[in-house]
């Protein structure tokens, strides 16, 4: 590992069109409380001032990104992928060259607004020495039911050893960058980048995180995500 002192730079696909969500406007542009859902998330990350820059992977055809008319330095963006994985892989890929191999990689989700800047600096504080990464999490509060193809109860799962998976998810540069890589080889889709590592056999570690990062997915979670930004004590 480098001597030199790893930097920090923020991915967020957003290549996405949000099928369940509905309507014509993608979910990451629709408003919330008067200014959008990206705009939210990307301001939440960039608190952050040791982070030296936020990669967007875009839809190849979005025309929403110029309306929010961020002219911020620290923001680029890139050409996502048909999914996820793809979207990450494309902007690590224009990391290439300024990224170290050792460098922090935050990835995050668009549609996650209320991440608190706390719990990232968190994430990062906890994470500085680990070798691999890590994600922020919560553990699961609900009974979880495992069922059968045509939803027959087949048992219940001890929750305690169940925790949902947040984002920013943070890992290495060059660690990240060989587990897309691999999964891409080997024909899988992993849904974050953790699964991606776990798929190379590494160990991470998950950082504990608030449960109002809340991911935005259907047309009701803004108004959660309304509730929640105002209660955290944001208004514009």
């Amino acid at each position: 590992m480098s001597n030199a002192q790893p930097k920090y730079w923020a991915v967020v696909p957003a290549a996405g069109v949000g099928r369940r969500f509905g309507g014509s406007q993608p979910k990451q542009y629709q408003n919330l409380l008067d200014k959008p859902v990206a705009r939210w998330t990307l301001e939440r990350l960039l608190s952050l001032p040791n982070i030296e820059q936020c990669v967007v992977a875009l839809g190849q055809e979005d025309g929403y990104w110029p309306t929010l008319r961020l002219d911020n330095p620290r923001i680029t963006t890139t050409i996502g992928g048909a999914e996820r994985a793809d979207s990450v892989r494309l902007a690590l890929q224009a990391l290439d060259g300024r990224a170290g191999q050792d460098d922090w990689v935050l990835v995050h989700d668009i549609a996650r607004p209320c991440v608190r800047a706390a719990d990232i600096a968190n994430l990062m504080q906890q994470l500085q020495n680990h070798p691999v990464g890590g994600l922020l999490a919560a553990p699961i509060a609900d009974t979880v039911k495992r069922v059968s193809g045509d939803h027959q109860v087949i048992a219940t799962e001890d929750r305690r050893q169940l925790w949902s998976a947040l984002t920013p998810q943070m890992f290495r540069y060059g660690i990240l960058c060989k587990a897309l890589e691999s999964a891409g080889q080997n024909g899988t889709q992993p849904t974050d980048e953790a699964s991606a590592i776990e798929q190379l056999g590494l160990d991470h570690k998950l950082i504990e995180g608030q449960r109002d990062n809340i991911k935005i997915t259907r047309g009701e979670d803004l108004a959660i995500a309304a509730a929640i930004l105002t209660a955290q004590g944001e208004t514009k």
